[in-house]
């Protein structure tokens, strides 16, 4: 990208639908995290089914780069009236902001709306195209007076120009399963690599399960009907009411994804006395043999039927079909006693007030040292023989 920036329409639009789907996913392929969340039937679903939107707090302001009607870059961007939805905290800023008597919402935050999955925010041509887009997100940010921008589980690419463009970089932690070199050859197989303890203590959970009559069904792609995804949703809004909170998620989110997106989803239903008890929800990339625990609900207690259902049969399931990688999503140290191991992630910030980027910038070197000795020390209660 040689020309000048004047020869490049930059637009900011309030309903992705306006953006070609085509050229949109066709940039995201050329990118060097892509993920099914960041394709355009993905986020333009949450814009229809009324998950993500204005009155939900998340109101679209997507940017696009473009000269002679070509697709350069773009960036999924929402005007965001609270924190929620994002698993980057950010409370104690708005806190801050607020005692000083400052505005911290609305912000920009560039992310897949409840969906804690590094990847590629930035969609871009090249670096220099990338470069363009932070400017356009910062230029927008001040046209709008906000108070800060946020993207959140970047890819290396996206941190490398957000680093250039002197952003301030977060770093967290998530687990994740990596297949070997030489695969598995089966689930067996994997849990002889793990320590003993690890091991006899993931085969008494799954024998808790099977003494308690628990089965599965394990639905695919299309095999996932509107019945399946009618029970999988009541189990998911009960998760929530457990935790007395509000599903993200409408039921017309799933029905888009089934009809959009039905290859990357996959559903384990137990089962007991030919009844279905729970159900738990796997995304999946075939393409680059990826899999991400996503959502998970029951209508009944059995002990262990969570870790059985949301890590021992998917792990198996990725085995079986040679996948590379199963992501658990955000937090949770439980999840190395399964083999899933810590991962760094990352999101960058900027602040329009100098004072707070300062104060902030100060509370990022120390929470940066200590994430980094945590996870040295997660390192070192590695699972694994």
């Amino acid at each position: 990208m040689k020309d000048d920036a004047k020869n490049y329409v930059i637009r900011a639009c309030d309903d992705p639908a306006v953006i070609d789907a085509a050229a949109w996913n066709a940039l995201l392929e050329k990118q060097d995290a892509p993920t099914p969340f960041q394709r355009h039937e993905y986020l333009a679903a949450l814009h229809r089914s009324r998950s993500a939107v204005a009155e939900t707090g998340w109101a679209p302001a997507w940017l696009t780069v473009e000269r002679d009607g070509t697709l350069h870059a773009a960036c999924a961007l929402y005007l965001k009236a609270h924190s929620y939805g994002e698993y980057v905290f950010d409370w104690a800023w708005a806190d801050a902001y607020q005692r000083h008597g400052l505005p911290y919402y609305p912000k920009l935050v560039g992310a897949v709306p409840f969906t804690p999955v590094p990847g590629s925010r930035l969609l871009a041509e090249d670096e220099a195209a990338r470069d363009l887009l932070l400017q356009a997100v910062l230029a927008f940010v001040r046209q709008q007076d906000l108070s800060s921008a946020h993207l959140l589980f970047l890819s290396d690419a996206d941190r490398a120009a957000c680093g250039r463009a002197g952003w301030m970089l977060r770093e967290g932690v998530q687990f994740h399963w990596q297949n070997r070199e030489t695969p598995y050859p089966d689930f067996d197989d994997f849990l002889r690599s793990l320590q003993r303890d690890k091991r006899k203590k993931i085969a008494q959970e799954q024998r808790r399960v099977g003494e308690a009559g628990v089965s599965y069904e394990v639905l695919e792609g299309e095999q996932i009907d509107p019945t399946a995804w009618d029970f999988f949703y009541r189990c998911y809004t009960l998760t929530y009411r457990a935790h007395h909170s509000t599903p993200y998620l409408t039921r017309a989110f799933f029905a888009e994804m089934a009809r959009t997106m039905p290859a990357h989803w996959l559903m384990f239903v137990a089962l007991r006395g030919g009844e279905r008890i729970a159900a738990s929800l796997i995304a999946l990339d075939p393409q680059r043999g990826v899999a991400y625990g996503r959502y998970w609900g029951a209508t009944e207690h059995v002990p262990c039927l969570h870790f059985d259902a949301c890590y021992y049969q998917p792990l198996a399931w990725c085995i079986e079909r040679g996948y590379q990688r199963f992501e658990g999503g955000a937090q949770g140290e439980h999840k190395m006693a399964r083999g899933l191991l810590p991962v760094k992630t990352v999101s960058a910030h900027w602040l329009a007030d100098a004072r707070f980027a300062s104060a902030v910038g100060d509370f990022l070197a120390r929470e940066g040292a200590g994430v980094g000795a945590y996870v040295d020390e997660l390192n070192e209660r590695n699972p694994f023989k």
